[in-house]
């Protein structure tokens, strides 16, 4: 069964995924990050990296998923290299089709990230959906980093810092991203949110 990638680009529709080369060879760069020590750190091939990082492969969620938790950063600075900048004056209008939809790397939660990209690693919010049985577990963020979670139908279940909490629908869970956490649907119905990153100052 193929990998889940990204389902839409951020440009026109019809476009393919935006384009995350330039953003990853930043990133790795300014951690002073050779091929080889992310390909270790993020369990992907060196080869894949280059070709990633020269626009000749398109990366499947799963990969993004892995390559975010090795650099520490959230998914959306990896799609920055696809993002337009700052809006112009006057009233923006984001047609459901330019909003990037990503899948977790076991299929069973979306993530529509609606936040600007220029606001990545700042603030972010994303809507959440989550089949039942599915898990969003992501590793440490920089320390600081707070996620709020809004649960908008159904229930969720947040873990962070070795704690667990039921959060049913109109209720809010707020809670430390700086440890490994993690967002599942234990329930028989689907289950939707909106999730926000508020990251440190």
């Amino acid at each position: 069964m193929a990998q889940p990638t990204l389902e839409n680009s951020p440009g026109a529709q019809g476009e393919g995924p935006p384009a995350v080369g330039a953003a990853l060879q930043a990133l790795r760069q300014r951690q002073r990050l050779s091929l080889d020590e992310l390909s270790r750190r993020a369990g992907v091939s060196k080869s894949m990296l280059s070709q990633i990082e020269r626009n000749l492969a398109n990366p499947t969620v799963a990969v993004l998923w892995r390559l975010s938790n090795a650099l520490g950063v959230p998914l959306g600075e990896l799609l920055a290299g696809g993002a337009a900048g700052r809006p112009e004056a006057g009233i923006t209008l984001v047609p459901p089709h330019a909003i990037p939809a990503l899948k977790s790397p076991d299929g069973h939660c979306d993530l529509r990230i609606l936040g600007p990209i220029d606001l990545a690693g700042r603030f972010e919010w994303y809507e959440l959906s989550v089949e039942p049985g599915g898990v969003l577990a992501s590793e440490p963020h920089e320390a600081g980093t707070q996620e709020h979670l809004s649960v908008l139908a159904g229930a969720l279940t947040v873990r962070s810092a070795g704690e667990e909490r039921r959060v049913r629908h109109g209720e809010t869970a707020r809670y430390a991203a700086d440890v490994a956490h993690a967002i599942s649907n234990a329930a028989k119905s689907p289950a939707s949110a909106l999730l926000v990153v508020v990251h440190p100052g």
